[in-house]
């Protein structure tokens, strides 16, 4: 495919449209997945004024994708807030935030050549994805050591509602999605090197 015939401004708003729903896979893998699912599913994209989906993600968007990633999103969710498990959860999601944040903006690539689809998918939507898991699971590491797990239900809320809202902002406005998936890069580097500090000067003492 010629690089040089394609809508910039589609393939921009495809790419926020990918970054910012892999933001909200770094929160909660599944609800990102279930939701775009159900745009798919039931032909919501005109409605919200969504560009094409690559044919090859078109089984996203079938009846058994929508009940798997439908029940795996409230199995997801309540499971965060049973104590120890939510802890065992986060080495299993970050890994599995990354695969869905790749998936996310590989799907909304649909005019560039396969080569580069992957490679901003991989770097932009699973990078993306792997940064905020990574973060959040740093804080409620924290949250365990220092509440003994008792503060463990707000991380999880927030977490929730944050891959919520993320979710809408995507879907209905891309480019804010994606401004707010730059604040929270500023943030998630702010957060590691806190806990850096402060694991430093713990060694040091």
């Amino acid at each position: 495919m010629d690089i040089l015939s394609l809508d910039i401004s589609t393939t921009l708003l495809g790419l926020f449209l990918g970054i910012g729903l892999a933001a909200a896979s770094g929160f909660r893998v599944f609800l990102p997945l279930f939701a775009l699912s159900l745009v798919i599913h039931f032909n919501l994209g005109d409605y919200l004024g969504l560009g094409l989906l690559s044919e090859s993600f078109s089984w996203v968007g079938s009846t058994s994708a929508l009940v798997i990633f439908g029940v795996a999103t409230l199995v997801e969710i309540f499971a965060y807030y049973i104590p120890f498990v939510d802890n065992l959860l986060d080495t299993i999601a970050v890994p599995l935030a990354g695969i869905a944040g790749t998936i996310m903006v590989a799907s909304q690539l649909v005019e560039l050549p396969e080569v580069v689809v992957w490679t901003l998918a991989i770097i932009a939507g699973g990078g993306t994805a792997s940064l905020i898991g990574g973060t959040m699971a740093t804080a409620r590491a924290a949250s365990t050591g220092t509440t003994a797990g008792l503060g463990n239900s707000v991380v999880s809320t927030t977490e929730t509602g944050a891959s919520v809202l993320m979710t809408i902002f995507s879907f209905v406005l891309p480019i804010l999605a994606f401004i707010l998936v730059l604040v929270l890069f500023i943030g998630s580097f702010k957060v590691f090197r806190f806990f850096k500090k402060k694991k430093s000067n713990e060694i040091d003492t």
